[in-house]
């Protein structure tokens, strides 16, 4: 086995950002309905707007910059290539501490809580609070990506990221997940209990058993936020991704235009409900970074690939974990503590009125704030 862990630099060739706004100038726009809005999709009139400035006005060599000043490696794990942050903290006792993203994440979700978390002293923190940052990107993802095999579920990177910890030689960590990363944290803990510390996660944590009885005595809140798991109009990306990743492959792969309305549909709807368009949420450059690393890695349909190999496994019960868990709810997140009491030991619950599903972009000062809070109850 190759445990090499190398040194890695983002260097995206000028080739490849020529053609990028070559094709969005050449993008075939679609007709639309009238008064249709968002019911039906994204607007052309917004995906022209935000295409048009991604072609002339957002820097991707400004934001890849910004992402080569966190240290980044590449190493192998079971056949696969793997390519991760580590940040360490000035800090001598800082926890380690694995983060994990999700779809249609990257690890520029990161880039606002990695300071705060590795640093505390310099963001007005408690240093007690540190943490060294180890950030993942998931195979098939950005540039972990593509993935050249079946079975990667999240099984299976569950297991990758308890060998990446146990080769970069910590023998104790903490494990943080939004989105997937909220699924895969859980299962890291469940298969490295004697190392992992403890697990928090922002959303929700665990599925509705169907048990008539989970539901009574639940506020309307908690009841709303069930709700989610049931919303069919909102799901569809999932079966697609979860039944043919190959056929959506190709237009996402082709066409950038498609690219970015793909994920801007989600970041419109999982973001704060009380916020009118994604970018008023958050920072639209940001917005675009994670998006451009799907492009520019061509991994659309590799990642969309993660719903196919795990579908067997949603809504699976597990065995109860002893490890103690902590959940930050955002608005919008499906997040009911009886829920993930079921098969969690909840020590810590938080819930928030601002923010969204992507709470390390929308409100990092939140997250941060609960990550540590959680973490100072098990260090």
């Amino acid at each position: 086995m190759d445990n090499d862990i190398r040194p890695f630099r983002i260097d995206v060739p000028q080739a490849d950002l020529d053609d990028l706004r070559e094709r969005l100038a050449r993008t075939r726009w679609p007709d639309e309905l009238d008064g249709a809005g968002w019911s039906y999709g994204v607007p052309v009139p917004y995906a022209r707007a935000l295409a048009e400035y991604w072609r002339t006005g957002y820097d991707w060599r400004a934001h890849e910059a910004a992402l080569n000043a966190f240290p980044q490696f590449t190493t192998e794990i079971d056949g696969q290539n793997v390519h991760f942050l580590h940040v360490r903290s000035p800090e001598p006792d800082a926890l380690p501490l694995l983060v994990t993203h999700g779809w249609p994440g990257s690890v520029a979700e990161f880039m606002k809580v990695v300071g705060p978390l590795t640093d505390p002293r310099a963001h007005g923190g408690d240093p007690a609070d540190a943490f060294h940052v180890v950030a993942p990107s998931l195979p098939g993802f950005g540039f972990s990506g593509p993935t050249r095999e079946r079975g990667w579920d999240m099984a299976r990177v569950a297991a990758a990221w308890k060998e990446l910890m146990r080769r970069l030689g910590y023998g104790r960590y903490g494990a943080h997940g939004g989105d997937t990363g909220a699924v895969i944290s859980p299962m890291v803990g469940r298969l490295d209990p004697e190392r992992v510390v403890g697990v928090h996660v922002n959303g929700g944590l665990g599925f509705p058993s169907g048990d008539p009885a989970e539901l009574e005595g639940l506020t309307e809140a908690e009841r709303a936020r069930l709700a989610v798991y049931g919303d069919q109009d909102g799901s569809g990306y999932a079966m697609i991704q979860s039944t043919r990743p190959q056929t959506l492959a190709y237009g996402l792969h082709d066409s950038p235009a498609g690219q970015l309305a793909w994920i801007a549909e989600k970041f419109k709807e999982w973001t704060d409900p009380a916020r009118e368009l994604p970018e008023d949420a958050v920072d639209r450059d940001q917005l675009l970074t994670n998006i451009s690393i799907y492009w520019l890695t061509g991994t659309a349909g590799s990642s969309a690939r993660l719903y196919k190999e795990s579908a067997a496994s949603w809504g699976r019960g597990q065995e109860p974990s002893a490890l103690p868990h902590g959940v930050a709810v955002f608005p919008g997140d499906p997040g009911v503590r009886r829920v993930a009491e079921r098969e969690h030991k909840i020590v810590h619950w938080s819930e928030f009125d601002r923010g969204g599903h992507f709470a390390a972009m929308e409100a990092p000062d939140l997250l941060v704030g609960d990550v540590r809070a959680f973490f100072g109850l098990v260090r």
